[in-house]
């Protein structure tokens, strides 16, 4: 007799550059599948040209696809929360623009009051010296981003971004969250 595999939970998550998210989500252990993609804009299936301009008012997101029964929505959560800074409104270091926003977009209420709760428990901690800012909302028109920025990292690790910007995010996951790295 064999088992059914476990059933799977989906958020999405707005943490700057969707390369940077992607590529530490694609190592934690229970994620069964990241994409990137665009959500909780305007227009429908938007491009990364018309997402960059600021005015199609996307953000720039991955699905996070996971396994309840190895991490909980609340472990997803902090590790997104250490991975990204959530006091820049519209900002992830040098890039700017609402499609860098922090975002936590969610498919049920249960997922928006884990949201609520790590958040307030993060700024009742004082762990930032600002304010959160990360917008917690439903999830709404969401498109998969084009296929060359799936699994980006992965395919261009010596691209300049990718060894100057995402390998630190990487590296400051795989150090914080050890157990948490797949093997």
């Amino acid at each position: 007799m064999t088992s059914s595999p476990s059933p799977t939970e989906t958020v999405v998550l707005g943490g700057g550059c969707f390369w940077c998210t992607e590529a530490v989500f694609d190592r934690v252990q229970g994620v069964v599948d990241v994409e990137s993609g665009y959500c909780n804009g305007q227009m429908v299936n938007p491009s990364y040209e018309q997402v960059c301009t600021g005015r199609t008012g996307h953000a720039e997101v991955v699905k996070v696809e996971f396994d309840p029964a190895v991490i909980s929505l609340r472990e997803i959560l902090e590790i997104f929360f250490v991975v990204h800074d959530p006091t820049t409104l519209n900002r992830q270091g040098n890039d700017a623009g609402t499609q860098y926003r922090s975002g936590i977009y969610v498919t049920s209420d249960a997922q928006k009051q884990v949201a609520q709760d790590v958040i307030r428990e993060i700024e009742a901690s004082k762990t930032y010296g600002s304010p959160i800012v990360t917008e917690v909302a439903p999830l709404a028109n969401y498109t998969a981003a084009e296929a060359y920025h799936q699994d980006y990292f992965l395919n261009n690790p010596n691209q300049g971004y990718c060894a100057f910007v995402v390998g630190p995010k990487v590296e400051k996951f795989q150090k914080t969250f050890a157990s948490r790295v797949k093997g």
